[in-house]
């Protein structure tokens, strides 16, 4: 049996992982989906000050009040960052770090990982906490997300604080390259052929191809779950 903590991405709260935690517990596996303070059924708890810290203690705390030992390590999208940073602080119990479809650190001891999602998604009105998701954005990134997933996605889904996006990390010398693994989706705007070539910096594990937008644990859940499986062994 395989312990997977699941974390979500911008937009998203544990809901996403409803369907992937469903098939990795039909294999007899558990599954503990992470929702971010300021996201999802936490939105309510925004504030200015939540930011990666906030991420970070958020997924900390599952693994401490689940009382996990080993575990594998799903980071979607900008949760990349907050994966990156609990793979280093919890390195002996995490034996895998699985990308999906997510940020990847490089290997440097300068702070990394700063964003500003403004830039991309537009100036948001003075005195906003987060940036929400809008049907353009859905359908630039996934635009596989159709009819009632798309639906449900934009009913459930809640802004992206920006101080969690913007905060940058860096990595100690604990963090465990070897351990990292990598799902890559081929509609969400990324060139995968090129990134599995190492034209965007060598992979430092092994990897999956999803045929899916950046929502693959929505449009095709049991393939993503099949896809972590394969690559926590």
């Amino acid at each position: 049996m395989t312990e997977f903590v699941l974390i979500p991405g911008a937009w998203l709260g544990a809901w996403a992982w409803k369907e992937v935690a469903s098939h990795l517990e039909k294999k007899g596996h558990s599954a503990y989906p992470v929702t971010l303070t300021g996201m999802g059924d936490r939105v309510h708890l925004v504030s200015k000050d939540v930011g990666l810290e906030t991420a970070v203690q958020d997924a900390l705390n599952v693994v401490k009040y689940n009382e996990l030992g080993e575990f594998v390590l799903v980071g979607h999208s900008f949760a990349g960052k907050v994966a990156a940073v609990l793979a280093d602080r919890e390195h002996g119990k995490v034996k895998k770090v699985i990308y999906l479809d997510a940020f990847r650190p490089d290997r440097t001891s300068e702070p990394q990982g700063g964003f500003d999602p403004t830039r991309e998604f537009g100036a948001q009105p003075p005195g906003a906490l987060g940036v929400p998701l809008t049907e353009e954005i859905v359908e630039r990134i996934a635009p596989d997300v159709k009819g009632r997933a798309r639906a449900r996605m934009m009913s459930l889904a809640t802004p992206w604080p920006i101080k969690m996006s913007k905060d940058p990390f860096t990595l100690s010398g604990s963090y465990g390259w070897d351990k990292e693994a990598y799902v890559f989706c081929t509609q969400s705007g990324d060139l995968v052929d090129e990134i599995v070539a190492g034209k965007w910096g060598a992979l430092n594990g092994p990897h999956r191809i999803i045929e899916a937008g950046h929502w693959p644990m929505i449009t095709k859940p049991e393939e993503t779950a099949e896809a972590l499986l394969a690559l926590a062994k």
